[in-house]
């Protein structure tokens, strides 16, 4: 008898469906934007993705700062067409 897998949902359904009720790792954020893990050091790195903020060692997103950023980009590209 096989045990069942314990399935975390997909970050992107979790987002569009509702903000999580979690702050959001790295990998979450490469899976919402669908780009490499090192796309998103590097927007932190140059400042240009969405703000995160460190626990320790580790990098964290809040959902809501997350979707703040989306909608800034999105009216800025609506603005610049």
């Amino acid at each position: 008898m096989s045990r069942a897998r314990s399935a975390q949902p997909d970050p992107r359904a979790t987002l569009r469906g509702g903000l999580p009720d979690r702050y959001l790792t790295p990998d979450d954020i490469a899976a919402i934007f669908e780009v490499p893990k090192e796309t998103v050091y590097q927007w932190r790195k140059k400042r240009i993705g969405p703000p995160g903020f460190r626990i320790g060692k580790h990098i964290r997103y809040d959902p809501v700062d997350v979707h703040a950023y989306v909608t800034n980009r999105k009216a800025a590209d609506q603005d610049a067409a």
